[in-house]
């Protein structure tokens, strides 16, 4: 792979990691601490059960990224899902960022060469590039899934991440104006 084009997605996956990161933030910030724990359903999952596994997940799969397998043999996926006391927001916290911290140390560590190395999840082997991509959908659909209960959780007193309803027109005129004005 060129390197000028392995460079951009290294740089493309840590924009994609850092703003998936920052959305799941904005939203937690919205929630009570109790918010934290509330479940749809007995089978449903919490957004700290979702941090936890976050968590466990980024740790089994960014450390030593290129050097061991991303399935570690000491993670406890199962576990992940159980949640035997309730932790403070600031421990629950401290979990999402330490997970952060795993996948950011890696990515630094990334050079563009290392794009098209070999690593394993589980045996399997991926290229790098494969194997962020896999993680980057993982942490996508997990971070939209703490959105979905904070919306739901939070109700009319939300505060809109996007867009917000109504505005569409109003966000697509502006736009048209910014991009008239920097012509």
């Amino acid at each position: 792979m060129d390197d000028s084009i392995a460079s951009q997605y290294l740089d493309e996956a840590r924009r994609q990691f850092h703003g998936y990161k920052r959305l799941g933030e904005s939203a937690i910030s919205q929630l009570k601490d109790e918010e934290l724990f509330f479940t749809l359903d007995p089978e449903s999952n919490s957004v700290a059960i979702v941090i936890k596994h976050l968590a466990g997940n980024m740790r089994s799969r960014f450390m030593d990224f290129l050097t061991s397998d991303g399935e570690k043999p000491d993670r406890h996926r199962d576990q992940e899902f159980e949640m035997e006391s309730r932790p403070t927001r600031d421990e629950v916290m401290k979990l999402w960022e330490k997970g952060w911290e795993y996948v950011f140390s890696a990515l630094a560590s990334l050079q563009p060469e290392n794009v098209t190395h070999t690593v394993y999840i589980r045996g399997e082997a991926h290229t790098v590039l494969q194997a962020m991509n896999r993680q980057i959908a993982h942490y996508a659909y997990h971070v939209g899934q703490i959105v979905y209960l904070a919306k739901h959780i939070r109700s009319a007193e939300w505060k809109s991440l996007s867009i917000p309803r109504g505005k569409s027109e109003e966000v697509n005129q502006k736009m048209r104006a910014k991009v008239k004005t920097e012509s």
